[in-house]
């Protein structure tokens, strides 16, 4: 169900909105791995984490471009899902992968600094559960340097948003699991 989930806010969020002008080909390409973390434990997570990382870093980007590691189990607080990014650093800083990887961050109840909890900005990070999405530096990089003007895509994606209607809005977001 995890991954059901997670897929249909791939297809409906981050591509039917446009959210990220880099996902299509690789989703498409079937180079996205979505893998399920039953960890009960940070530790456990982090093993978890560390395993995925570890199998982008044995895979050709050409078979596995990316993962979304899924936690429906654990950090279900932003709070603590905040804090447990940290750790993530860490493990990636202690097996050199810094520089050569990065976890971006999306969550149930994302809040951006400064943002009410009801903006709509939030939702350019909000997903069904906790989730760690292990990027390549270098497809990061390179998608950046072919987008025709990166810096806009944030604002961009707060003005589709708003747009939504309210309504819209819950049909997308709002069968998310409540924390």
């Amino acid at each position: 169900m995890e991954i059901e989930l997670v897929q249909r806010w791939v297809e409906q969020a981050v591509l039917g909105l446009g959210l990220c002008p880099f996902a299509g080909e690789p989703w498409h390409a079937g180079r996205v791995r979505l893998t399920v973390s039953e960890a009960t434990s940070e530790q456990q997570l982090l093993d978890d984490l560390r395993v995925e990382v570890a199998t982008l870093d044995e895979t050709d980007p050409q078979i596995l471009e990316t993962t979304l590691l899924i936690i429906p189990t654990l950090l279900r607080c932003f709070e603590d899902y905040n804090q447990f990014l940290d750790l993530a650093d860490e493990l990636c800083e202690t097996h050199g992968w810094t520089g050569r990887f990065q976890i971006a961050s999306f969550h149930p109840d994302y809040q951006f600094a400064g943002t009410k909890p009801g903006d709509p900005e939030n939702l350019t990070n909000r997903s069904p559960y906790p989730l760690l999405h292990v990027l390549r530096e270098s497809t990061v990089s390179r998608a950046l340097e072919e987008h025709p003007n990166p810096d806009q895509i944030p604002s961009t994606n707060i003005a589709t948003l708003r747009a939504l209607s309210d309504e819209r809005r819950r049909e997308i977001f709002g069968h998310y699991p409540t924390t």
